[in-house]
């Protein structure tokens, strides 16, 4: 009854879910999310051809550098609003990405040199990332201290998330365009 509201509750089904059945469900959420990631790889390469290998290069570093800093932390068990938490911050690491190429395409269109639209499109894509991610990390602090349980986790793993996510756009995307 931890965080249960005062509103009335009836029973309408209850069921028994075997070990095996939520072994199945985590399987399907990991192979969604391994296939969500993948497709979402195949736009980014198909639709911003150089600047989508750099964000699909940056995604994959940012996806281990998450389950690495997930697998630092001591007593952190992944539940499925966890896992849904991690796959939400990894759309928004994209949405960095997508932000930041956008920035630079206009850029390049305004006659800019590559090495000037790059160091522009950061600039000028930075204000909108960092104030998405920032009201994201609110709410997540917000919601892992006034909630308990599954929301706790999903409030965790999301803003973890989106802490490396912010890092990932930053450094690790600006330091591959760099190079």
């Amino acid at each position: 009854n931890a965080g249960a509201l005062s509103a009335p509750i009836h029973l309408i089904n209850q069921r028994k879910v075997s070990p095996s059945a939520a072994e199945d469900s985590l399987n399907r959420i990991i192979l969604a999310g391994l296939v969500g990631t993948a497709m979402v790889l195949g736009f980014m390469v198909i639709y911003y051809r150089s600047f989508g290998v750099v964000a699909s290069i940056a995604l994959v570093m940012y996806i281990a550098l998450t389950l690495a800093l997930f697998k630092l932390i001591p007593n952190f068990t992944m539940t499925l609003a966890g896992i849904a938490g991690f796959l939400l911050s990894i759309g928004m690491a994209v949405d960095a990405n997508i932000l930041i190429f956008e920035r630079t395409k206009e850029e390049l269109k305004a006659g800019h040199s590559r090495g000037e639209a790059v160091q522009e499109g950061f600039k000028r894509a930075w204000p909108s990332i960092r104030d998405s991610n920032i009201t994201t990390i609110i709410t997540s602090t917000i919601l892992y201290a006034l909630t308990s349980s599954f929301v706790r986790g999903f409030a965790l793993t999301l803003g973890l998330g989106v802490v490396v996510s912010m890092f990932s756009a930053i450094f690790i995307t600006r330091t591959i365009l760099r190079v």
